[in-house]
């Protein structure tokens, strides 16, 4: 018999491939209305953009669908307030509005032949490269990340979008090269200074750091809203507003998506439009400790997940309107709602969750370990739940 995750994963596998065909397979297995219904298979990201009206990084509604958080604050100002102080909300900056980016002269790098410099003059921010010969100077554009890891610079030439060699990590407080960046010297001043993005990778990273880069199928990161703001996940609120200030209130809260109403698997796969879902890593092939960011994929990987457990989402540990929570504390609540704190408990609630034998405090601290991605300079939570042994493998 094979295991319940080989079997899913021929599922999906078979599915997909039917997918490729032009088939409307997964209509078979899922009632989906104007989002996403419940499905006990978790879908990749490309099938949900696919398969729903609205879906995170769907890019299809227009620019004036977009009525930006500001009016949403009109009444939601507690929500829009809060969320406005989170990392997904800060996912990307203007260069000029930086934290990291202030002063005249704020990071130097050398790799010879070259030498990189990062420097502000006014609200201009400029990526200068030299090598002994001659210098590159780039207009830096965009700042993607919060710098509580790192922040990586894009720059733009002949309107082909460049993402910087070098980015700045927040263990150093330097720069160092920009992860998936080869440590081989390049073989000229272009390749030195950065990396060309191809159309379909820039609308994905844009699509994921910024709001509304691409609006009625088309990619325009100029008219972009920096960072992750509430109608990147609960869609554009153009309908919504007007409903609502008509008195129309059903149809205004038809108009907008309220993730909380997703079934387990769909609300996972939502987090993994960006995140990374499961059906996104099987595809991608991403293999060994670089996956442990893929923070969905390894939650589902879980021996607890099952075909979905509503205990178990990602809102069920984070609230995406508020910054993320640090205190381990905080998050032994959330365990305890499935594990007893002892076996006579267990016995006599019948909980699913086993009791754990050394502790009932920081639970996260012993079952989620911190893994570091080599060249990243930071130690990632591993969102795979387990028993951890010591010395053994990463689990992939």
């Amino acid at each position: 018999m094979l295991h319940p995750k080989k079997t899913l994963v021929l599922i999906g596998l078979t599915l997909l491939t039917m997918s490729s065909l032009g088939a409307s397979f997964w209509g078979l297995f899922e009632n989906q209305a104007q989002t996403a219904g419940s499905n006990s298979v978790p879908l990749s990201t490309t099938d949900r953009l696919q398969d729903t009206v609205w879906w995170p990084t769907k890019g299809a509604a227009s620019r004036n669908d977009y009525v930006g958080t500001e009016e949403c604050a009109k009444c939601h100002s507690e929500k829009a307030t809060s969320q406005a102080s989170t990392a997904m909300a800060q996912a990307s900056s203007r260069p000029a509005d930086s934290d990291f980016l202030h002063g005249e002269v704020r990071f130097n790098f050398r790799q010879s032949p070259y030498s990189y410099k990062v420097e502000r003059s006014g609200d201009t921010i400029l990526y200068l490269v030299k090598d002994e010969q001659s210098s590159l100077s780039q207009l830096l554009i965009f700042a993607f990340g919060k710098g509580v890891v790192g922040q990586t610079y894009i720059y733009q030439t002949n309107g082909n979008i460049f993402e910087s060699r070098l980015s700045f990590y927040a263990a150093l407080n330097a720069l160092d090269l920009t992860t998936g960046h080869p440590h081989s010297v390049p073989p000229n001043l272009e390749k030195a200074t950065g990396r060309l993005l191809n159309v379909d990778e820039a609308r994905r990273c844009f699509g994921c750091h910024t709001t509304a880069s691409t609006t009625s199928n088309h990619f325009d990161p100029g008219r972009s809203i920096t960072g992750v703001i509430c109608e990147a996940c609960h869609e554009p609120g153009a309908k919504h507003v007007s409903a609502m200030k008509a008195g129309r209130i059903e149809e205004g809260k038809k108009a907008v998506l309220n993730p909380r109403k997703l079934d387990p698997v769909a609300s996972v796969d939502f987090c993994g439009a960006c995140h990374r879902a499961w059906g996104d890593v099987i595809q991608m092939r991403v293999t060994g400790v670089a996956n442990v960011r893929f923070q969905p994929y390894r939650l589902e990987e879980s021996r607890c997940w099952g075909r979905g457990n509503a205990l178990l989402t990602c809102v069920a540990c984070h609230n995406p309107h508020e910054p993320l929570v640090h205190d381990a504390d905080s998050y032994d609540r959330t365990c305890l709602r499935c594990h007893a704190t002892s076996a006579s408990e267990d016995l006599k609630n019948k909980r699913r969750g086993a009791t754990c034998r050394v502790s009932t405090r920081h639970c996260e601290t012993c079952h989620m370990p911190k893994v570091e991605i080599p060249d990243m300079h930071h130690a990632f939570t591993d969102h795979r739940i387990r028993i951890v042994r010591t010395g053994e493998r990463y689990p992939n």
